[in-house]
């Protein structure tokens, strides 16, 4: 079974993060939504959840990194060393590394997207990507990165990361009404 690593903090994007994880689990992949600081965690909307588990920097057995957007938890996880060391890791492990909205600023950051096709939501297009190929598209898969625009493109976006990580998402779509 292909195993997910959704990384969350505070101020993350609720819609992005939970309806990316609702589809993904619907494929039979496993999720883990890890927390970098504490279990029950505040999206930037007020939606309290329950993370699966804490960081505890282990990463073996996950084949994507799932980062969602939203602010403040974009600033949160951009400034954590320990979410950069965890982005280079799968870069350089060759595994898929996926954010959406805001989040993929996380993934210049940490200079994994030198020569990469690129989306990302509006309010970050200017002061990042210098270094990248930016493209107006909804989801841009470059090699093993994936990343997406926001919420309007969150299913989308994660109908990609079902057929990337190996599952049929047409049949998912049809169960959704999609």
């Amino acid at each position: 079974m292909k195993r997910v690593l959704c990384l969350l903090t505070d101020g993350f994007e609720e819609t992005e993060a939970l309806a990316t994880v609702d589809i993904l689990r619907r494929a039979n992949i496993q999720v883990d939504l890890v927390s970098m600081n504490q279990l029950e965690v505040t999206g930037s909307h007020d939606i309290r959840i329950v993370a699966d588990k804490l960081f505890d920097g282990n990463l073996a057995g996950y084949d994507l990194l799932f980062l969602p957007g939203g602010q403040p938890g974009t600033n949160h996880l951009k400034s954590d060393p320990r979410v950069l060391g965890v982005v280079r890791n799968f870069h350089q492990s060759n595994r898929f590394v996926s954010a959406i909205c805001a989040a993929p600023s996380i993934l210049d950051t940490a200079q994994i997207l030198k020569g990469k096709k690129v989306t990302s939501h509006a309010s970050v297009k200017n002061e990042y990507f210098k270094d990248a190929i930016y493209l107006e598209e909804n989801v841009v898969v470059d090699e093993k990165i994936i990343t997406s625009r926001g919420v309007g493109t969150v299913f989308e976006f994660a109908f990609v990361l079902v057929e990337l990580l190996g599952q049929p998402s047409e049949p998912l779509k049809k169960s959704m009404m999609f």
